[in-house]
């Protein structure tokens, strides 16, 4: 027999069952409650029996990030055990199993380790999402996917239009929370404008929100939703906001092809903005969004980012050859960064610190012709400022202003300590 590649990627999904001793909680986790084994919502909704779906027909948005710490996912858990009744998975970006590239998602099929049906998300909002879950015959959306931090990533918008969609077609919509893996002690960065809604930022929040999705669903759904979704939310324990995730002790799955490592995450929402230049953001290497590049650049790049003193980080001069994206299969110069204090580090203000600086050594500096950056950033204020010579100090002082306001809302909704 001939197995499709989808097959072989998804039949070796193994069903089990384990228990952790914690019952799920839609309230915050009190302090005396934090530290020790982290335990994600999924955790905490398990040991409870799964009480909070008891009745319900369910459906589970997530893709290879929801897995325990055995590394079973939890689709497959799910469906082995007879006190839940899972009837289908919608799967994001990426897909369910992981299988697509940035861009691309996996389409309707049946998943091979379990019979479920699986449902695409990916581009779908409103009322054709809530056709969705209506068709699928779901009382109850469950959500739980592995964020990395960063408004741009497209799984937050994924959870805020799922959350639309069910209000829409009147089902309960339940959160389980993993970590922040980059800590959720600060939002950093612009705040959208709405004139710039995308997917890649629907709402006005910073560019690294320091929040988790359970922190995020929240705050979607007082602040943004045109009316509040039935929402529940079960919480971890053992998590703090200053935590980086191998505080956590859990294993870490790549939310995204381009995301595989935690390493990657760290520098992700600053680096990120390099997708709207004509640079290489790192695609195609081992080390997307810590190397960069472009076909021209040398040394001057390093030493001129270097000699700016951010605190943190190290840039090594770096040569490389992308196997796919942009400059695909040339050898080109630019920089490796190096985070030698996790603390310290500000991946936004690092970020426009690059673009600062790749601009004015390189005479070949271009911004995507579609103004993606401004999609990325939320608003033209970065290209504009850029363009018109202001240092990367100035550039990050321009939205002071509307991060203090974002920064006041947010902490509204901050669950954990």
């Amino acid at each position: 027999m001939r197995l499709s590649r989808r097959a072989l990627l998804t039949a070796t999904a193994a069903a089990g069952l384990a228990t952790a001793p914690a019952a799920p909680t839609p309230v915050p986790v009190p302090a005396a409650a934090t530290g020790g084994r982290l335990r994600t919502g999924f955790d905490r909704l398990r040991s409870a029996g799964y009480s909070l779906l008891h009745g319900h027909r369910v459906g589970i948005v997530t893709n290879p990030t929801g897995v325990t710490t055995d590394v079973r996912h939890i689709v497959d858990v799910m469906h082995a055990d007879a006190r839940v009744n899972l009837v289908a998975v919608f799967g994001p970006e990426h897909g369910f199993r992981g299988t697509a590239q940035a861009g691309g998602s996996e389409g309707r099929y049946d998943d091979p380790a379990t019979g479920l049906p699986v449902y695409d998300t990916y581009l779908k909002s409103g009322q054709p999402l809530a056709d969705v879950f209506t068709a699928s015959g779901v009382d109850t959306v469950v959500f739980d996917i592995q964020d990395v931090g960063a408004r741009f990533y497209t799984y937050i918008w994924t959870l805020y239009d799922c959350m639309e969609a069910a209000r829409l077609a009147g089902k309960r919509f339940v959160v389980l929370d993993r970590p922040n893996p980059v800590t959720g002690r600060a939002a950093l960065g612009p705040v959208l404008h709405k004139e710039f809604a995308s997917f890649v930022g629907r709402q006005p929040i910073a560019q690294a929100h320091g929040m988790t999705v359970a922190e995020l669903a929240r705050l979607f759904n007082k602040e943004f939703l045109t009316k509040p979704v039935a929402l529940e939310t079960v919480l971890m324990s053992g998590w703090r906001r200053s935590d980086f995730y191998d505080a956590s002790g859990l294993p870490w799955v790549p939310p995204s092809p381009n995301m595989p490592t935690a390493d990657t995450a760290l520098v992700y929402s600053g680096t990120c903005l390099f997708e709207g230049t004509n640079l290489s953001e790192g695609r195609g290497t081992t080390r997307p969004f810590e190397l960069l590049g472009a076909e021209g650049l040398d040394g001057r790049w390093a030493g001129a980012v270097g000699g700016l003193g951010l605190p943190g980080v190290h840039f090594r001069e770096a040569y490389f050859a992308p196997t796919f994206s942009k400059f695909e299969g040339t050898t080109i110069g630019g920089v490796q960064i190096h985070v030698h204090d996790r603390a310290a580090f500000d991946p936004v203000r690092t970020g426009i610190a690059l673009l600062v600086t790749a601009k004015k050594v390189w005479s070949g500096f271009a911004w995507r012709s579609d103004h993606w950056i401004d999609k990325l950033t939320g608003s033209t204020g970065v290209r504009t400022m850029i363009d018109a010579g202001a240092t990367a100090d100035e550039v990050v002082a321009s939205w002071r202003d509307e991060l203090a306001a974002f920064r006041r809302t947010r902490k509204e909704y901050l669950l954990y300590g």
